[in-house]
């Protein structure tokens, strides 16, 4: 049996009341602001950029397995239109080819 230390339960727990207090108080204050058309195109392509964010240092340090997984990534994007999908096909390609090599 695995033992539990009350102080990282403790932790975790804030870090998840935290987390959704934060979420739960950006929609509530969205729903109170009237925004401007920009700023909700702003708020519409977010989601893509903190993806892009994330996978842009990986390509800028990798090798030939990064730059063909990302390659499928975006044709199954444009191809489905779906993040998700699009996003397994790209772990899956990565991991496959870097397995190959």
């Amino acid at each position: 049996m695995v033992d539990l230390d009350p102080t990282v339960v403790a932790v975790i727990l804030a870090m998840a009341v935290v987390t959704y207090a934060t979420k739960a108080g950006g929609f509530w204050l969205l729903g109170r602001v009237d925004l401007s058309e920009r700023a909700e195109a702003g708020i519409d392509v977010l989601p893509g950029a903190v993806v892009v964010a994330f996978v842009a240092p990986a390509l800028a340090d990798g090798d030939i397995p990064e730059w063909v997984a990302a390659a499928a990534t975006v044709a199954v994007a444009r191809k489905t239109g779906n993040l998700l999908v699009s996003l397994a096909v790209g772990v899956a390609v990565v991991l496959a080819v870097r397995n190959a090599l």
